[in-house]
């Protein structure tokens, strides 16, 4: 089993439109069948701002083909597309890191 982390640091003051899109995110992905994903912000991190999500996934496979070929209607696809548009607008950058789940 595997982790994936999406680390995404945020604009100023742009934290909680980023989780809400997530949070849709998370809704539609689950319809669909892809694993549940958890959304969390920062606390106390490296940095202020910062927005994360996790998913976990059997093999790396699968997360390539879940990227690579996303499943749903098309209508869920343009739901997908309308959700996350503009996100670039409310991030600096970001970063995905994969962990292997050991127990």
């Amino acid at each position: 089993m595997f982790l994936v982390r999406e680390i995404m640091y945020c604009k100023p003051g742009k934290v909680r439109a980023l989780v809400d899109k997530f949070k849709a995110m998370s809704a539609l992905s689950e319809k669909v069948g892809m694993p549940r994903m958890r959304i969390m912000t920062d606390f106390c991190a490296e940095r202020y701002w910062t927005v994360v999500s996790e998913l976990e996934v059997p093999t790396i496979e699968a997360f390539e083909n879940m990227m690579g070929n996303p499943q749903g209607s098309a209508e869920d696809m343009k739901q997908f597309e309308k959700v996350m548009e503009g996100y670039h607008d409310l991030v600096d950058y970001g970063k995905r890191e994969i962990y292997k789940i050991e127990g």
